[in-house]
């Protein structure tokens, strides 16, 4: 039965098919504001080697279908995900920046700014520590899950791959087209004083040509702060902040744990997602409102993408 599995894949997955999808996507919306990317070769090279890497893996599966094969597949996959997250930056910057709406949306919700005041209440190392573990566990949570599955559930693995590659995809087509930074990078364009004082200005195409960030609080020296901070400096750029998509998705991975009534996986994932959805605040990578509405559509295209998938 497996092996029929196995064989019975013989184009493009559907999470493939997405990952195709998006990048027509992404060359269209290139096509509008060409005069005004900054490295539109780098651009390209990025696609031509997403079409490549993905045919290559397709043709390695056709020559010798296995379980292992189809695991590369979604390998592939998943590793160009750094790649398209930065190339949203790439894009969106051409776009006037949101984030004075979104920090004045967090003051009138809650009467402060939540980002800026939470390390500053909670200052302990060890509790620092704790954020950034749960920051830097994001790639391997989905890896963990897509293994069980592999392992485990092997007839749901695609299901798998689709739902949270797609939810993937789907954060980053709101991310071009709504250019939020975040308060690491609002922050510190607009000052951390001005920002407690309520002041949020316009910046406007700041962020057009500034990409430098606020260095996350919390204990220097500790160990999974440098983690944050080498995956920081790898791939973080002042986009995609609004809804957050490190709660989205950890929010998916954490329901398809919940799907396969496995204890085990359940509460190995459940601390690291708890500590997930509040780091993401307290390092300053998103406001409040965004941890809020990562959790309301990781939970919403879950069950979109798992019914669409059938």
């Amino acid at each position: 039965m497996v092996q029929e599995r196995e064989l019975a894949v013989r184009g493009l997955m559907a999470a493939e098919w997405v990952g195709m999808a998006y990048l027509l996507f992404t060359l269209v919306f290139m096509a509008c504001v060409w005069s005004q990317l900054q490295d539109v070769t780098s651009m390209l090279v990025l696609r031509g080697g997403y079409v490549a890497a993905t045919l290559a893996a397709w043709a390695i599966y056709r020559r010798y279908p296995s379980k292992w094969t189809l695991f590369l597949r979604v390998l592939v996959q998943m590793i160009f995900l750094s790649w398209w997250y930065p190339d949203t930056y790439e894009m969106n910057r051409t776009l006037p920046n949101f984030d004075h709406v979104f920090a004045q949306w967090e003051q009138s919700l809650f009467g402060c700014q939540p980002s800026l005041l939470f390390s500053q209440k909670v200052p302990y190392g060890w509790f620092s520590e704790l954020m950034c573990l749960g920051y830097v566990s994001y790639f391997p949570l989905m890896l963990l899950v897509y293994l069980y599955y592999f392992v485990k559930r092997y007839h749901e693995f695609q299901m798998t791959a689709f739902v949270i590659l797609t939810s993937f995809f789907a954060y980053y087509v709101v991310f071009v087209l709504l250019p939020v930074t975040g308060p690491q990078f609002y922050y510190l364009a607009v000052g951390t004083e001005k920002i407690a004082a309520g002041i949020f200005p316009n910046l406007g195409d700041w962020f057009l040509t500034h990409s430098d960030r606020m260095a996350a609080p919390g204990w220097t020296d500790g160990f999974c702060y440098h983690l944050l901070d080498i995956t920081h400096d790898a791939g973080e750029r002042p986009t995609a902040a609004f809804p957050s998509s490190h709660v989205g998705v950890t929010t998916v991975v954490m329901l398809l744990a919940l799907r396969t009534r496995s204890k085990g996986l359940i509460f190995t994932i459940l601390p690291f997602y708890i500590l997930m959805c509040l780091s993401t605040v307290y390092i300053y990578a998103h406001y409040a409102i965004d941890a809020i509405a990562g959790l309301l559509t990781g939970t919403l295209l879950y069950f979109i993408f798992k019914r669409l998938y059938r």
